[in-house]
């Protein structure tokens, strides 16, 4: 199954003919836009730093550290998603897909990049016009023009084009590329055919492009991110007077809040933790704490993910980091590899609430919520999931049989404990850094980057500089793929909000019957849904504008709000058959999906259970602030 961005595992297709030019032509423009990419990473962590020294160290602030960080930020971010573009990264949903034939998935392949085609071609001139309005701007601190930074949308859009257009060529056979493409072309005529129509259907044309067009999209297996764009774009295009340029500057709001910087470098921390060896060192003192009781490994797993978590920002970055270590041994232990996969998947849903959750950071960036009090928020509604994990864990193992099994002598623990210390400080560093004002939530993703270079050069010796180059390329990949969709989301939902939906939704939730406890039920569950078939960032970017001050108006605080949406969210995006999380995990524990699918139900369960604990007690989630 083709996952998504974080969560990328292209599907077997039929063979499709590689022509040897345009593979060739891929490469080279290849190299072009993944060099600059991953120098953008390394700059945005230099420029941060950077301003966190001069600034508490030094005491002289640089005024012009932000500006530069949100330029080069737009470039990272369009070229991220060129690269991601490049490798099929970009989040699909292709749950319907994977069931046909290897030639109908080569056409709904074909389809995808089609129909992303589509919407570029239809956005490229929008988008060099709304650079050419961008221009006449100057930034304040560098006082330079603004075209510097809106030049990355066009040049990202055209780039994207081109590797469009060389997937066509290279992965699909002719047939199935120009049926693929006069589907596509036919579908762009006839809606603007049907235009003068349309304008007078009024908001049932929120039912046809944001229902119908999405949905048909999704399902299709195109990338989330252009079945959004393409439904906004048609919306504003055909039945308002609102200029297309709109929907660029739209996009562009909704990527580049400041607080979504932390995005790259949070996934470039996770990426980095695993290579120096961080996340290993934590785990083996864990197992030997844990690795001689009934199910020990199980219990060291769910709170590896919790502690991984509170590192990096990347759900897969965390299970590729905690699965190999404890994926072999708790195998030789008789562990079947369908629980391994169904428990790597529950602890994933788990601890989405965890900072640094990415899924947090967006939140905040949409709809205003503190970062800080997320980020406090966040941990004990997953110790709450954990303990029903671990519940779930002591009955499914209670029989094991342990006589092979050594139990770990005192000095070993400790020496364990010392090894895994510098790791084991790091989570405690990044929420210190916040809290005392060290650091926003932003610019903390770059002292855990220094601080893990440090500790994987000098205490674990494990830093691989032959892999440095490709993780910040990954970083980049799936920061753009991450990004342009917050983009894209962003402007539909803008698009919903113009159309009135937005009042016709706050007259509908608030008058739900049960007042607050109505509310929140139904949240839950069309998190659950949302987050399974669109996957979380998307949800929440799409609805949390939307949803956050309903919330606020029957009386949920907006920190416990935003707990239990994410875990709803995690709860969909987890579970099978639909929940691409869970197909990541098969894929990082090498295990076919069909062998977790039975054992991840008690998991998903005792998931659900502890959701609503957390739903109907607010000070798990609001105790501390």
């Amino acid at each position: 199954m083709d996952t998504v961005s974080e969560f990328a595992t292209p599907p077997a297709t039929a063979a499709a003919p590689r022509r040897p030019l345009a593979a060739k032509i891929d490469r080279v423009l290849g190299v072009i836009v993944e060099i600059p990419a991953a120098i953008l990473v390394v700059a945005e962590v230099v420029v941060l730093f950077s301003g966190i020294v001069a600034r508490y160290l030094l005491h002289t602030p640089l005024t012009w550290s932000d500006e530069l960080a949100s330029t080069l930020f737009l470039w990272l971010a369009m070229l991220g998603a060129v690269v991601a573009l490049r490798r099929g990264e970009h989040m699909r949903m292709t749950a319907l897909v994977s069931r046909c034939t290897p030639e109908w998935r080569n056409f709904f392949d074909a389809l995808g990049v089609a129909a992303g085609l589509g919407f570029l071609l239809l956005i490229i001139g929008p988008a060099f016009r709304w650079a050419e309005e961008e221009a006449f701007i100057t930034t304040p601190a560098m006082e330079i023009s603004n075209v510097w930074r809106a030049a990355a949308f066009p040049v990202g859009v055209g780039l994207m084009i081109a590797f469009s257009l060389l997937r066509l060529t290279m992965r699909s056979g002719v047939p199935q590329a120009l049926l693929a493409l006069a589907l596509v072309a036919v579908a762009v005529a006839g809606f603007w055919w049907l235009g003068p129509m349309l304008k007078t259907l009024g908001n049932l044309n929120l039912i046809i492009f944001f229902v119908g067009v999405v949905g048909f999209c999704v399902f299709s297996g195109v990338p989330i991110v252009f079945s959004f764009a393409l439904a906004t774009f048609g919306y504003l295009a055909l039945t308002t007077r609102v200029p297309t340029m709109t929907l660029v500057g739209r996009m562009d709001e909704g990527m580049s809040h400041l607080i979504l910087l932390a995005v790259p470098l949070f996934v470039f921390l996770g990426l980095l933790i695993e290579m120096c060896g961080m996340a290993k060192a934590m785990v083996r003192f864990l197992a030997s704490m844990l690795g001689h009781v009934r199910g020990g490994l199980s219990y060291v797993l769910i709170g590896a993910m919790y502690l991984v978590s509170g590192i990096s920002g990347s759900k897969a970055a965390d299970m590729a980091a905690v699965a190999p270590a404890l994926f072999p041994e708790m195998k030789a232990r008789g562990a079947k590899p369908g629980d391994l996969v169904a428990l790597l998947s529950a602890t994933g849903a788990q601890t989405e609430t965890i900072p640094p959750s990415i899924v947090l950071i967006t939140i905040g960036s949409v709809t205003g919520v503190s970062i800080a009090a997320l980020f406090t928020g966040g941990l004990l509604p997953g110790v709450v999931l954990a303990i029903g994990l671990c519940f779930v864990v002591a009955r499914r193992y209670r029989h094991d049989d342990l006589s092979h099994v050594v139990k770990a002598k005192w000095p070993e623990i400790g020496k364990t404990f010392i090894i895994a210390l510098p790791a084991l400080a790091l989570p405690f560093l990044i929420r210190a850094a916040v809290v005392e004002g060290v650091s926003t939530a932003t610019e903390v993703s770059t002292i855990g980057i220094v601080y893990s270079l440090i500790i994987g050069l000098l205490v674990y010796r494990q830093f691989n500089w032959s892999r440095l180059g490709q993780i910040l390329i990954d970083t980049a990949s799936l920061s753009g793929a991450i990004l342009i969709i917050i983009g894209a989301a962003s402007a539909m939902a803008w698009g919903l909000t113009q159309s009135g939906f937005s009042r016709t939704l706050v007259e509908i939730m608030t008058h739900l019957p049960g007042g607050a406890i109505g509310f929140m039920a139904v949240s839950i569950l069309a998190f659950i849904i949302l987050g399974s078939v669109l996957e979380g960032i998307p949800a929440i970017v799409l609805f949390g504008p939307l949803l956050f001050p309903i919330a606020k108006l029957v009386g949920i605080h907006e920190v416990h709000y935003a707990m239990v949406v994410v875990l709803a969210m995690g709860l969909g995006l987890f579970a099978p058959p639909f929940g691409v999380g869970y197909y990541a995990a098969c894929a990082i524990g090498k295990v076919n999906p069909d062998e977790g699918i039975g054992p991840i139900w008690g998991y998903m369960l005792a998931l659900l259970i502890g959701l609503i604990i957390v739903a109907a007690v607010p000070w798990f989630s609001i105790g501390f602030l």
